[in-house]
């Protein structure tokens, strides 16, 4: 191979080069030229009107409000109609309670016609006593405690001043005119109670 050769060789690899960069530099610019399209074209479809989204917000803002409003309306129509029952029938519990005594005491009449023995009747009255006070207890109902007490404004009533009694009965409860009651610790009737002065 002669020097000529070699330097022909040179230009034809010389020129085979640069058409292949001129190829790559082609191909980039058309890569480059659809995806600034692709780019353009998706922007195109991502973008929304404003007012159509606000309008598309309102509209879902008020169909929660609606659901809102109707539930809260059945909610309320609820409640109305269960306190209604409740003020109408909440003594129900309380009555279903004490029809025994009454079944007892309708009990004792029939069987104090039969017998003339006050002692039978005493103990008759005294067990039904009894039978009711247990079952005011499981409904709540607590007597409140009078004697040897301290006279206590909250839960005694005085309705009568005992003079001379002494320094130790100063301020005590000297006797219960009437027993006081308490539901679940409210006071439901206050005792009536003399109180040493």
């Amino acid at each position: 191979m002669t020097e000529k050769d070699i330097h022909i060789e040179d230009e034809e690899t010389l020129n085979e080069n640069p058409s292949e960069d001129t190829a790559n530099e082609a191909a980039e610019e058309t890569g480059n030229s659809e995806n600034s399209e692709n780019t353009e074209n998706s922007g195109d479809s991502e973008e929304k009107d404003p007012l159509q989204t606000a309008q598309d917000e309102i509209a879902d803002l008020k169909n929660q409000l609606l659901y809102k409003v109707a539930e809260f309306e059945n909610y309320r129509k609820r409640t109305l109609k269960e306190r209604a029952e409740l003020i109408l029938n909440g003594g129900e519990k309380f009555i279903t309670a004490i029809l025994p005594v009454l079944d007892d005491m309708e009990r004792a009449i029939e069987n104090g016609a039969k017998t003339d023995d006050p002692a039978v009747l005493r103990e008759g009255m005294e067990l039904i006593h009894q039978k009711f006070l247990k079952i005011l207890e499981s409904q709540g109902v607590s007597k409140i405690e009078t004697e040897n007490a301290d006279f206590d404004t909250d839960v005694h009533e005085a309705v009568a001043m005992v003079p001379g009694m002494g320094d130790d009965k100063k301020g005590k409860v000297i006797d219960c005119l009437q027993q006081g009651y308490k539901l679940n610790d409210k006071v439901i009737r206050h005792a009536k109670v003399a109180v040493g002065q």
